[in-house]
């Protein structure tokens, strides 16, 4: 059954949110910190006069230091600056796409894929879970997410093969990272940002932490199962699937191939960690990659360039859409709103009951990320204000980075203004919409598992 006609493009979506971004610097007050770098300072929330009319729609310019409402000139010349602003990212999926085009083109995909399901009998079961644990763990211990971007085509491929949908391929991958990423284990990303910042020893807390990171990985591992089997039902797939695959040995050239992957992976983990490399360094390795594997094809120099450009291409309007997704939150920085959204949701954590207090912590944080995908900005942004609010209202200063962690987290896994989200939608080709009504429910059981473990963190006094 066809569902093209039900499915909303996602370009429409996030112009959208666009639209809706613009339409708010007219209804929501400017207002700024004081800061300190990029740290927020707490007390320091000033109001700024602005004039609200509807003409503002119309203005062409905006003279330096203006507080104004967006115009629609100033909306279109966001989109622009976003693609300028996510560049990094939407050049390293577009080199993630062409070196997978190469690796498809030349068989290596399909005859390594063939020898794995043979050495599980195809059994899925088997198969989901082994791998999602140590996608989890990578998360959690080391904070990978964008290194897994090179996995998503392989594990997509591999769910295609048994029979299931590509959606189920992005999913083993997607939610194991994040389940990794809400509890952040000793995972540097946020807690040499978050835990400095309400006085706390980075890394400390690991044990309860790791705790939390068993029962989200379990749960998420149950969650995939669950949607294996439903599909299965649905779809007449066999789950266990007594299925011929291909036990012969790889050629000569797709193991050289393939070893030249994993090689190239397990190098990645290790720079990403010693060199902290960031998008322009990941992006030039996955290109040496790319021509690395070229030269091995076998496809010769031309035939591998056509396979480059045209696994770039499949995933060509998918990239531009993270550049739009960064385009709203330039739009929210221009309208010089931010702040005055983060002081309303701040607003709501009380200062009379510590257990009420680290649920307003959680929520403002869940509402703050659609804003500010971004782990270091909402840290940066939210922990100085939200870890005094903690000690006013009894809230233990790790069950404040807990709040913090567990609302970032969870709306990263659905909200269209992530970049990294939009970049692993784009590499496994799955639309925003398809994918927002997959992940929805596990969402809402993170969000009740994550309510349950801030209280049982504030009876610890944490």
């Amino acid at each position: 059954m066809s569902t093209s006609k039900k499915t909303r493009n996602p370009l429409v979506i996030l112009f959208g949110i666009l639209l809706f971004a613009g339409l708010l610097t007219y209804v929501v007050d400017s207002g700024s910190y004081a800061r300190d770098g990029r740290l927020v300072l707490p007390g320091s929330y000033t109001t700024l006069e602005k004039d609200h009319g509807i003409n503002n729609l119309w203005r062409f310019s905006r003279e330096a230091g203006q507080t104004a409402p967006v115009s629609l000139s100033e909306m279109l010349m966001a989109v622009p600056e976003g693609l300028e602003k996510g560049a990094g990212l939407i050049f390293m999926v577009l080199v993630i796409g062409g070196m997978f085009g190469i690796l498809k083109q030349t068989g290596a995909v399909d005859a390594g894929l063939e020898r794995l399901l043979s050495s599980v009998r195809g059994n899925i079961y088997v198969l989901v879970p082994s791998l999602m644990v140590v996608f989890a763990a990578g998360s959690t211990f080391l904070g990978l997410a964008s290194e897994y971007l090179l996995i998503i085509p392989l594990m997509v491929a591999m769910a295609e093969r048994l029979g299931f949908s590509k959606i189920i391929g992005l999913g083993i991958v997607t939610v194991a990272v994040k389940a990794g990423y809400l509890s952040s284990v000793t995972n540097p990303l946020p807690l040499t940002i978050a835990q400095p910042l309400v006085g706390v020893p980075i890394f400390s807390g690991a044990g309860l932490r790791f705790a939390f990171f068993l029962i989200f990985t379990t749960v998420g591992i149950g969650f995939m199962l669950w949607v294996i089997h439903r599909y299965s039902k649905h779809h007449k797939v066999q789950e266990n699937a007594v299925v011929t695959f291909d036990s012969q040995p790889l050629s000569a050239r797709h193991r050289l191939m393939w070893l030249t992957i994993i090689s190239g992976i397990g190098f990645l983990v290790y720079a990403s960690n010693t060199w902290q490399w960031n998008k322009e360094e990941l992006t030039a390795f996955y290109l040496f990659l790319s021509i690395t594997l070229a030269f091995m094809s076998g496809l010769g120099l031309s035939g591998a360039a056509d396979a480059f450009v045209s696994g770039m291409k499949k995933i060509l309007l998918a990239s531009f859409l993270i550049g739009v997704a960064f385009a709203i939150a330039v739009t929210l920085e221009q309208g010089q709103i931010l702040d005055t959204v983060i002081f309303g949701l701040t607003s709501i954590v009380g200062e009379g009951n510590s257990w009420l207090a680290a649920q307003g912590m959680l929520f403002s944080q869940l509402s703050l990320d659609f804003l500010i995908p971004s782990t270091s900005g909402q840290a940066a942004v939210s922990m100085p204000i939200l870890g005094p609010l903690g000690q006013l209202a009894g809230v233990g200063p790790q069950t404040t980075v807990l709040a913090f962690l567990f609302g970032n987290g969870i709306t990263n896994m659905i909200t269209p203004t992530s970049g990294t989200l939009l970049a692993y939608l784009a590499t496994a080709q799955v639309p925003w919409t398809q994918w927002a009504k997959f992940i929805l429910p596990l969402c809402i059981i993170f969000v009740g598992l994550s309510i349950l473990m801030l209280s049982y963190a504030v009876t610890l006094g944490v």
